[in-house]
């Protein structure tokens, strides 16, 4: 079965059509609530009047500023998310551990693997961040920086330096069961 070429073209044109108003309808700027009127949780104008903002600041809070636009050691000081309480439990699982083989090469944060600093590969937190590692076999706890990606195998939440798996007292072991903490 074989279709017009003709009719091709306005399918076409009709999607194309279709896509633009999707694109247009998603670019819509909302409606401004009316003056002294205040916005529920539910969308609802209500009728109580809007709380006037305070006139000065506190005198015992000091105005925080942004990083300026570029600074990136003023950005990356700034976390993203609101702070948590230390030792709030990040994950459980299995850790593994990395030594000599990697010793010298280049981790994904761009600096050399240094097997006798205590530093780990974790999957998703930034680099940087610090997590405290605590065995639960032998129950010790040891403070590494994340600055390489990874583990890659199954059920693996950690990749450690050989120092940091020593420090733990599980080096022989290879994979062991371990706690990541907020530091």
């Amino acid at each position: 079965m074989s279709i017009h070429p003709r009719s091709r073209t306005r399918c076409g044109r009709a999607l194309t059509a279709l896509l633009w108003v999707a694109l247009l309808a998603g670019c819509a700027a909302p409606v401004p609530a009316p003056v002294g009127a205040v916005r529920g949780a539910d969308g609802v104008d209500g009728s109580r009047p809007a709380v006037a903002p305070p006139t000065a600041p506190s005198a015992s809070v000091p105005p925080v500023e942004p990083p300026a636009r570029g600074d990136a050691a003023a950005e990356l000081a700034s976390p993203a998310v609101a702070p948590s309480a230390p030792d709030q439990l990040i994950a459980q699982g299995l850790a593994s551990w990395y030594g000599r083989q990697f010793h010298g090469r280049r981790t994904a944060s761009g600096e050399r693997y240094d097997m006798h600093g205590f530093t780990a590969a974790h999957k998703t937190l930034p680099f940087g961040t610090r997590v405290r590692v605590r065995s639960l076999q032998t129950g010790k706890e040891v403070v590494v920086r994340i600055n390489d990606r990874g583990p890659y195998r199954h059920r693996r939440i950690i990749d450690l330096s050989q120092a940091a798996i020593t420090a733990l007292g599980v080096r022989h072991r290879g994979v062991t069961l371990v706690e990541l903490l907020r530091e």
